[in-house]
Parts: structure tokens; sequence; C-alpha cells
């Protein structure tokens, strides 16, 4: 579980250098602090997979308890955007949290691994 947490927080300052290159100030800070989003739900999502006892339905629904934080975090964007897209430019938030999120995803599968999931 560190290695996804020290992995997302890499990925994240790789997000806010980026947002800071190609939107500036608020760029950086969007695509940061979404990235930072993005860290949380994936832990917390790892977290209940990895959870015991491991019956089938127990952790289909652990499954789809992690998929919901996940369309939660794409939701909290279209929000953050709509209401002062000056501050949460869409596409620096989008960026900086799918770009965080999805390597995590990969990672997660060696991480349930490691753990005997």
């Amino acid at each position: 579980m560190v290695t996804l947490i020290v992995a997302g927080l890499g990925l994240t300052a790789a997000a806010a250098a980026a947002g800071w290159m190609l939107w500036e100030t608020w760029g950086a800070v969007t695509a940061g602090a979404f990235g930072l989003v993005a860290v949380a739900i994936q832990a917390t999502a790892t977290r209940l997979v990895l959870r015991r006892p491991d019956d089938g339905a127990g952790l289909v629904r652990r499954w789809m308890a992690g998929m919901g934080l996940r369309v939660a975090g794409i939701v909290l964007i279209v929000v953050a955007a709509l209401v002062d897209p000056v501050r949460f430019p869409p596409l620096a938030a989008a960026a900086g949290f799918l770009g965080v999120l999805i390597p995590l995803l990969a990672l997660e599968l060696h991480v349930v691994k490691r753990h005997g999931g």
C-alpha cells in the first residue's frame, strides 16, 4: 500500500509540473489537487479490495464501492469546472485526476497480488 501512495505522490508532482507548464498557476494547483484526490480515492479503493473475508459476493461489493469512488472523482471534476472554470481548468483537473488514477489502477493489481488477492 505504501508503494501505491508513494507512486501516487510522484505522479501528482509530475501532473502539477505539467499543469504549470501548460496552464500556469491555476493549472498546476488544479492538476496537483485532483492528483491528490486520485491518490486518496485509489488508496481507499485498494484498501477496500484487500479487506477480508474474501468471499466472492463481498469482494464484488467492495470492488464496486471502489468504482463508485472513482466515478465520484469524475463528478467532482465536472462540479469544480462548472463552479469556477478559471480556478479549476477542466482539462487540468481531468489530466491531474486521470494522469494519476490510471497508472495507480495498474499498480493496484500488483499490490493485490502481493497481498495474496
